[in-house]
């Protein structure tokens, strides 16, 4: 793998995914980073990269669904492989705001598997990141494995499943070397505060109020983006084509109790005013609708042919991402402020 294509890659787990293979993994050729620059596209994500990694690192900006604008990534940059991170992916949005999953997560995928067939002599690996939303929701018991049958019970999900179809399909039929990966739910660095724990994180420390759906007994398993990261580039590396790996943390916890650790951390660290414990700023709201109660990741296929298992528990990966968001409040607070959207347009003549 010489020239890797990373859509989505200035998103949350694109970003972290980019930094670690430049600056971590054993990596040597060249990443384009092709981004849309959605509201949850942020460049500042891989400040730097650009002149560290100087002929290494390239960004495009385009949107998936555009098949030119594509055709002429691959072609320009000789793309020889594929990890496709860019989707629409907050269940909330996909709630009022359909169509835009349906077009990026369906649309958009197919138009990057069409163009790795057309140039199918050189594509080494078009390796697809999903999600464990795809199997819809477990009892108190049980966990979703790699043959676990799809069940999703959003607009979202339903994307993500078909997405997921459509790259197995182009295995199957054109023998396009594919690989997918099914993770459970992401934390660390650089995730956009509308997600539970950034949000839970921000306003904890700005002492505003932390929503929780309904009484908060929604369980998901947690894993740690770096985790993830090394996952999915190891899967790239040395998984099976034309498979399917679940990506998990081991890690259950229900939404309450991820919110009141977060409390209990913060209050260790930033004294609050008037010392009144930061649980107190717990507010149940109503539940979202089609709501999955729990979401649990048998990851033992991964760890037993490749090796892997998560570095971080849930109190070390929380900690990091603790202090990160605390060590980077301007990146915060620019974010939620909107202002780099403006930097983003002086940038790109948006």
């Amino acid at each position: 793998m010489k020239n890797i294509l990373v859509t989505g890659g200035c998103g949350f787990i694109g970003a972290n995914f980019i930094r670690y293979l430049l600056e971590e993994s054993d990596f040597t050729g060249r990443i384009i980073n092709v981004d849309k620059l959605t509201y949850a596209g942020n460049p500042e994500n891989l400040a730097g990269i650009d002149k560290q990694f100087s002929g290494r690192y390239h960004f495009v900006k385009a949107d998936i669904c555009d098949r030119q604008a594509m055709e002429m990534v691959f072609e320009k940059y000789q793309i020889d492989s594929v990890c496709h991170f860019a989707a629409e992916s907050h269940v909330d949005r996909s709630i009022v705001e359909p169509d835009a999953f349906i077009k990026t997560n369906i649309v958009g995928t197919f138009n990057l598997l069409e163009l790795a067939r057309f140039y199918q002599d050189r594509i080494i690996l078009f390796h697809h990141i999903g999600t464990d939303e795809v199997y819809g929701s477990l009892g108190e018991s049980g966990y979703f494995t790699e043959k676990t049958a799809y069940s999703p019970n959003s607009p979202y999900s339903a994307s993500k499943a078909a997405s997921d179809h459509l790259v197995r399909s182009y295995g199957k039929t054109y023998n396009l070397p594919v690989t997918i990966s099914n993770c459970s739910n992401n934390y660390g660095p650089y995730q956009f505060p509308e997600k539970l724990i950034p949000l839970t994180i921000l306003n904890a420390l700005e002492g505003k109020p932390l929503p929780v759906y309904g009484e908060g007994l929604n369980v998901r398993d947690w894993l740690y983006v770096t985790d993830h990261c090394i996952a999915v580039w190891l899967i790239m590396q040395k998984g099976k084509r034309v498979e399917t790996y679940n990506i998990g943390g081991r890690c259950e916890m229900r939404n309450i109790d991820v919110v009141s650790v977060i409390c209990d951390m913060i209050d260790e660290l930033v004294t609050k005013p008037g010392n009144s414990p930061r649980r107190d700023l717990i507010a149940f709201v109503k539940d979202r609708p089609g709501h999955d109660q729990r979401y649990a990741i048998d990851f033992s296929k991964l760890e037993t042919e490749l090796g892997w298992i998560p570095a971080e528990s849930f109190e070390t990966g929380i900690k990091k991402t603790i202090k990160w968001y605390i060590d980077n409040s301007g990146w915060a607070n620019r974010v939620k402020s909107g202002e780099y959207m403006s930097w983003i347009k002086q940038q790109y003549d948006l």
